[in-house]
C-alpha cells in the first residue's frame, strides 16, 4: 500500500454470483503485483480471478506462498488441497465460519433424533421428489436410498450407452477404475468443493452431517447428494461414453470438469446451495438460537461483507 493512501478494505463478492471451481497444478500460487497468479516452471504467469471464484482446487505439483492464502481468504475464496484428479482431499482452508447462530442451529438439529429424521425426510423429498415412506428409520431411509441409486445408475449408464457394472473404484489405484468410475469419482470431487465452499461461507460445519455421519465431510456428502444427479452424474456418463467410443479429446479428468462446470452454470447451482441448507433445517422444527443476553459486543465493529458468514 502507498504512503498516503488509505486503506479501503474488499467487499467480496456474493457467493451465488461467483464462477464455480477452478483446479490448479504444476506451479507456484503466489501474488505478483497485486494480481493472483500461478507461475509455472518456465516462469510465466497465469493470472486466477480469485475473487470471482467459490474454490481452488490445489492439485499435486502446486505450491502457495502466505501472500496467496491472505488474499483469496480475504475475498472469500475456499482453497482446497485434493490428490491427482480430485479423488481425495487432503485438507481445506475456512473463508467463513463466523455464524455461530447458523452452527449452533445445524449441530442442535443433528442431535436431536427426531429433528434429526425430519432433515433426513426433507433431504429424501428433495433428492427423489416424492415423500419417503412413512414410519421409517434413518437407517431404513438409508438403505432405500442406495437401492435407489444404484437403479438411477444402471438407467443412466444405459441411456447414455456405458457399459456399467457397479459403482466401485479404490482412491489409492486411481488409473486402475474403469472410465465410468473415474469419470463419476471426478465429477463429485468437483461438486463437493463446490458445496464445501458454500457451506463454509453461510458459517455452517462440513463435518456436522444428518444422513451421513463421522466424517470431515459429511454435511457436504449430504447436500451434495441432493444435487448430483441433475448436475455432475449426467456429466460423468455423457463423457465416458465419448471415451468408450474411442472419441479422442483432453484427459478424462478435464473433460468432467469443464462438463460439471458448466453444468453448475446451468442449473444455477452456487445460488441455490444456501437458501436449501436454510430450507432443510427449518424442517427440523427447531428454531435458531436466539442471541445469548449476556453476550458481549465486540470491541470493534464487523465490518460488512458481501456473503453472511465471511470474515470480512
Amino acid at each position: 500500500m502507498k504512503p498516503g493512501v488509505p486503506y479501503v478494505p474488499l467487499r467480496p463478492i456474493p457467493l451465488k454470483d461467483r464462477a464455480g471451481i477452478v483446479f490448479l497444478e504444476y506451479g507456484q500460487v503466489d501474488v505478483l503485483d497485486g494480481a493472483f497468479v500461478l507461475v509455472d516452471a518456465n516462469g510465466a504467469r497465469v493470472q486466477i480471478p480469485v475473487g470471482g471464484l467459490a474454490c481452488l482446487m490445489l492439485e499435486p505439483g502446486t505450491r502457495i506462498t502466505h501472500a496467496a492464502v491472505a488474499l483469496a481468504a480475504r475475498v472469500g475464496c475456499l482453497l482446497v488441497w485434493v490428490g491427482e484428479g480430485g479423488v481425495r482431499l487432503y485438507a481445506a482452508g475456512q473463508p467463513g465460519g463466523a455464524r455461530a447462530d447458523r452452527l449452533l442451529h445445524q449441530a442442535a438439529a443433528a442431535l436431536d433424533e427426531t429433528a434429526r429424521l425430519k432433515v433426513v425426510r426433507a433431504m429424501f423429498r428433495l433428492r427423489f421428489g416424492r415423500e419417503p415412506p412413512a414410519r421409517r428409520s434413518i437407517e431404513q431411509l438409508r438403505g432405500i436410498e442406495g437401492a435407489r441409486v444404484r437403479e438411477m445408475y444402471k438407467q443412466l449408464a444405459h441411456r447414455y450407452g456405458v457399459k456399467w457394472s457397479a459403482r466401485n473404484y479404490d482412491p489409492d489405484a486411481w488409473d486402475d477404475s474403469d472410465v465410468p468410475n473415474r469419470c463419476l469419482s471426478a465429477a463429485t470431487a468437483c461438486l463437493y468443493g463446490l458445496c464445501e465452499a458454500a457451506i463454509l461461507a453461510a458459517g455452517y460445519a462440513p463435518a456436522i452431517g444428518f444422513l451421513h455421519r463421522g466424517k470431515p465431510q459429511s454435511f457436504v456428502y449430504d447436500i451434495a447428494d441432493i444435487f448430483k444427479f441433475e448436475t455432475v452424474v449426467p456429466v460423468a456418463f455423457s463423457v465416458a461414453a465419448r471415451v468408450q467410443q474411442g472419441h479422442e479429446g483432453p484427459p478424462i479428468e478435464r473433460q468432467v470438469r469443464i462438463g460439471c462446470r458448466d453444468a453448475f452454470r446451468r442449473t444455477n447451482l452456487l445460488e441455490r446451495i444456501i437458501p436449501t441448507i436454510g430450507a432443510l433445517l427449518a424442517e427440523s422444527g427447531l428454531a435458531p438460537p436466539a442471541e445469548a443476553p449476556e453476550g458481549q459486543p465486540p470491541a470493534l465493529p464487523t465490518p460488512v461483507s458481501g456473503d453472511e458468514g465471511h470474515r470480512g
